[in-house]
């Protein structure tokens, strides 16, 4: 049976603005600027006091603007005097600090990089082998499925069943492997195209600039023969079965310790850079710190006033009215938008502050051991803000110091107690961590029981397990593998 109640209840929701205001904090200074400019493109109540073209004309400018434009294009003023009223807004923009530069600063554009990638780097190589239309389709396809590694990690059978399928070309197995070892493989940086890491070595080893020199064919050979020994690093049984000296296989390994296990990285350093701006700088000045938010090249927000065109095109009172719901709903976005922007300002920089107080010792030093423990908690309570708040603003963003540039998610860290009862940071132990393992002898590296125990030595006492998980966080292979000959 059917009945109805009437049910109490307290939800939680976020407001259109209190969303907007947090997609903005998220997002970096770096793509601020094109967020501003799409929501100007979409709220015509908008306008970018920075721009011309989009600026509204003053008093003063008006009678040169009519000379210059016909009738049909001027922009006309409109009073919205029963809507919006001046003392209720100003219409301030929302740059509420100045950013202390002068009339003659040098306004910088922000660079950006060029968008050839990877693959467009060996396409363009296609063209200099003599090859037909049907090889150079093939070598497409094969490009197009190169991890970013360098490596192709499909099988020929499968692309021989896409180019059937996909591209209706009908291909051979043989005239694929064709197209990739003597195509794909030829091409710069050495490894491009390999299947595996031993077929990837190989590739460089077989195009070395000296490949008859007996140092580079001893490498080759294990490479070739004894892979699985020079993986596992048993390098007592690679002198025995190949009878040869300490300083023979130490020269070969130093052969093979030259080239890149992953090619497709060092294509990199052929294309443009990508830049990191900086969402904050902190300045060091007689032990006290500056901070500052990079905004000098935000536009100016404020709201436009001109829609006189709208209500003289509007006929009767039902049109009228609409129009005018139209203006107010299109001022309303633009006035929670310009004032979700103020309050992103405010909000990281009362968030940049508390981590730069928090962790001051270290922006004085740039000593890495002088981080303190930090958790998004810590800094949430002291800028009396959501955790979820502090994380977004920490998430993306980077910070420019006198010691680098970092993410500002780098400072927060986790804590242990030492033997002295003091909460350290669990990234000062990877630090000491990092130096015992550099600092050891690589014919006889530390085990981490052997890190544990030294660790214990120095006042932190850690187990081997996580020892074992922190040296795999800093990417430091296991003793066994960081072993020289």
């Amino acid at each position: 049976m059917i009945r109805q109640t009437l049910e109490q209840k307290q939800l939680q929701k976020l407001s259109p603005q209190q969303i907007m205001l947090m997609k903005l904090i998220q997002v970096p200074v770096a793509s601020l600027e094109e967020r501003i400019k799409e929501e100007i493109m979409e709220n015509p109540a908008l306008e970018d006091l920075d721009d011309p073209a989009t600026r509204e004309i003053d008093q003063d400018e008006k009678s040169e603007y009519e000379d210059e434009h016909d009738e049909d294009g001027k922009d006309d003023e409109f009073e919205l005097s029963d809507y919006l009223d001046e003392d209720d807004y100003d219409g301030d923009n929302y740059k509420l600090r100045t950013n202390n530069t002068s009339a003659d600063y040098d306004f910088k554009e922000i660079p950006m990089a060029d968008s050839s990638s990877f693959h467009d780097f060996l396409m363009a190589q296609i063209g200099l082998f003599p090859i037909n239309e049907k090889q150079e389709i093939i070598a497409q396809y094969i490009i197009g499925n190169i991890e970013s590694s360098g490596y192709l990690e499909r099988e020929i059978y499968s692309i021989v069943d896409d180019l059937a399928f996909n591209q209706n070309i009908s291909a051979t197995e043989e005239e694929v492997e064709y197209v990739l070892k003597e195509i794909i493989q030829k091409l710069d940086p050495p490894g491009i195209g390999a299947q595996n890491l031993q077929d990837c070595l190989l590739i460089q080893l077989k195009r070395h600039e000296n490949p008859s020199n007996k140092d580079v064919i001893l490498a080759t050979t294990i490479i070739e023969d004894y892979f699985t020994e020079f993986t596992k690093k048993h390098y007592e049984r690679i002198l025995a079965r190949l009878d040869i000296s300490e300083d023979e296989l130490r020269k070969a390994m130093d052969e093979i310790l030259k080239l890149n296990p992953k090619p497709g990285g060092s294509v990199d350093k052929f294309l443009p850079s990508e830049y990191i701006i900086p969402d904050f700088t902190i300045m060091v000045e007689d032990d006290e710190l500056e901070i500052s938010l990079d905004s000098k090249n935000l536009p100016e927000l404020k709201i436009k006033r001109s829609y006189t065109n709208m209500l003289e095109n509007a006929t009767n009172k039902q049109q009228k009215a609409e129009t005018i719901e139209f203006i107010k709903q299109k001022i309303d976005s633009a006035k929670w938008f310009i004032e979700a922007i103020s309050q992103r300002y405010r909000t990281l920089e009362k968030t940049m502050t508390a981590i730069a107080e928090f962790q001051k010792e270290f922006f004085i030093t740039g000593d890495e051991t002088k981080l303190k423990p930090m958790i998004l908690k810590d800094i949430a309570e002291i800028v009396d803000l959501d955790i979820s708040t502090v994380s977004r603003v920490a998430n993306s963003k980077y910070v420019q110091t006198p010691f680098g540039t970092y993410l500002l998610k780098y400072f927060f860290s986790e804590s242990l107690t030492n033997e002295s009862g003091e909460e350290v940071s669990t990234r000062e132990v990877k630090q000491i961590l990092t130096n015992i393992v550099d600092a050891e002898d690589k014919r006889k590296p530390v085990t981490d029981e052997k890190l544990a125990a030294i660790l214990k030595e120095k006042g932190y006492n850690i187990a081997r397990r996580t020892v074992a998980k922190y040296r795999e966080q800093l990417n430091i292979p296991v003793a066994r593998l960081r072993k020289e000959i």
